[in-house]
């Protein structure tokens, strides 16, 4: 009986612990190399599988590229691999990038196939940047002659499970110029993390790019690149993570203006991280065993989801901002 107990108690603790991060660091790049070629038309490398073809006679490639390029200065196709930021998430080499003009796909590999992914961090390329900043082949300058044109470049992901496409989809806005303040435009140039959990257990993830800028000829002028990198897998289908992390957390007032008030009952120290509706992280704070003081004052009204974890275990509650 105390063995049965010993290795139930190990098999509980293991699948709490199951967590991968992809960051394309065994990529092996130096700073200012790419790799479009991947010899068997395939990217492997944490818990993810990327697709890739490339064609030798016109030095074409399609899918999924790894690249450590830096160049956040020359415009054009010629630099088509760098990130916005000129690195990859969190101030590393390695990352990837996709030419989405249609959807592309991240497959999940190993113990991650079948359970949530938990975020994925996201940049413009600075090939999609500078164009949309200044215009030029093939897209325009976003606003327009004035700043008023209402334009935008939208990311959307959506999840695959045993071949089927699930209904739930994040969008992520790479560039948005639809405000009625124009000093509230934007295009993003810095990697932003994006929570996928509400995606539920997928096989895969799908990746989608639209533009304000199109034409009847050749669709979206804008140019159809999304740099991706530390994607996060749980590695535990959802259905098995729920029995195991139904904490009692309390959380109070909801909704709320000034403050939350979050009751952490664990001995070990935890973090608390805000996310809008875009899967953005907006606030991140430390936890401590007892009641813990949330200021969300400077937040703008809405609804959030506040996930909380102890480094092993976590779950997840929804608040509204007033």
């Amino acid at each position: 009986m105390k063995n049965n107990l010993l290795f139930t108690l190990l098999l509980f603790a293991g699948i709490l612990s199951a967590q991968t991060t992809t960051d394309f660091e065994d990529m092996g790049l130096t700073p200012g190399e790419f790799n479009n070629q991947a010899p068997d038309g395939t990217f492997t490398s944490g818990s993810v599988s990327l697709g890739n073809f490339y064609d030798e006679t016109y030095d074409y490639w399609g899918g999924w590229a790894i690249s450590a390029t830096t160049d956040t200065m020359t415009t054009g196709f010629m630099n088509q691999y760098s990130s916005a930021a000129g690195e990859g998430a969190n101030g590393s080499t390695t990352y990837a990038v996709t030419y989405a003009f249609f959807p592309e796909r991240i497959a999940l590999t190993g113990d991650a196939i079948g359970a949530p992914v938990n975020s994925i961090y996201v940049n413009n390329s600075t090939f999609a940047h500078l164009n949309m900043l200044n215009g030029g082949a093939p897209g325009k300058r976003f606003g327009g002659e004035t700043g008023d044109d209402p334009d935008f470049f939208l990311l959307t992901i959506q999840g695959e499970l045993g071949g089927e496409i699930k209904d739930e989809v994040i969008e992520f806005y790479l560039a948005d110029y639809r405000f009625a303040d124009n000093s509230e435009d934007y295009i993003v140039t810095d990697w932003t993390q994006i929570d996928l959990t509400p995606l539920g257990n997928v096989d895969q993830l799908i990746l989608g790019l639209t533009s304000s800028d199109n034409s009847e000829m050749f669709g979206m002028n804008t140019p159809a690149y999304v740099c991706v990198d530390d994607i996060t897998t749980s590695d535990m289908p959802l259905n098995v993570r729920d029995q195991q992390l139904d904490w009692n957390i309390a959380l109070y007032p909801n909704p709320a203006q000034d403050y939350l008030q979050l009751e952490w009952p664990v001995a070990t120290a935890g973090t608390a991280n805000i996310f809008n509706t875009n899967g953005q992280l907006v606030k991140s704070v430390h936890l401590s065993t007892g009641v813990n003081n949330i200021d969300i004052e400077s937040l703008p009204s809405g609804q959030y989801s506040l996930r909380f974890t102890d480094g092993e275990q976590w779950n997840v509650q929804r608040f509204t901002k007033l």
